[in-house]
């Protein structure tokens, strides 16, 4: 009877060890509300944009806000893929040690448009989605899955990490929250593109 006792208390005790920790309502709440905010902060900024506006570009070699939407739409999508592969990880506490970033310094050195990235090929704006209509909605589409895996999610996404990002290791929590950081890095960029000099007016 020893024998049996022994083995089933192992299971019970470490069965389940590898994910009995949910994400947080911390954890959840906090990454919600950075998904959100910066949707919604696009769509503020896009609100009654001519066309002329949304392909206008201050200088040659420089991005349009369409250009930046159609940008975001694919990276936005890339991310439904890096969130689903590293749900799909097992828990590795180990890594914690290999984070670069905490979550507020990371939302920081994201969003901060001082330090200028060239994305990579894959990346670019190339007319991909059609419209500037339909590349909106490819976005939001995406970011709302986004937003509703997290509401839902109970994966134990502070113990699954992503080594896929350019500058290290980041958690699943911080990986929601690169999402929303690097989309609010590009409204910035719109918001340039609309506070220079020679950007078309409005039309009345």
């Amino acid at each position: 009877m020893k024998k049996m006792i022994i083995p089933v208390l192992a299971f019970v005790l470490f069965g389940f060890s590898a994910d009995t920790n949910k994400l947080s309502n911390e954890d959840r709440k906090f990454a919600i509300k950075h998904l959100k905010e910066t949707r919604n902060h696009m769509t503020h900024v896009l609100k009654g944009l001519s066309e002329e506006q949304l392909n206008f570009k201050p200088y040659e070699d420089s991005w349009s806000i369409a250009e930046c939407v159609e940008h975001l739409a694919i990276s936005e999508s890339a991310f439904g893929g890096l969130i689903k592969r590293t749900a799909a990880s097992e828990p590795n506490p180990v890594l914690k040690d290999s984070l670069v970033f905490n979550d507020e310094q990371l939302l920081k050195v994201i969003t901060d448009r001082s330090q200028k990235v060239k994305t990579s090929e894959q990346f670019e704006p190339s007319g991909q989605f059609g419209s500037h209509e339909e590349t909106v909605e490819a976005f939001m589409t995406k970011r709302n899955e986004h937003i509703e895996y997290t509401k839902t999610t109970e994966d134990d996404l502070r113990n699954r990490f992503s080594k896929d990002l350019p500058f290290g290791t980041v958690d699943g929590v911080q990986l929601l929250l690169f999402a929303a950081a690097h989309s609010e890095r590009h409204i910035l960029q719109m918001e340039e593109v609309m506070a220079t000099e020679n950007f078309p007016a409005k039309k009345e």
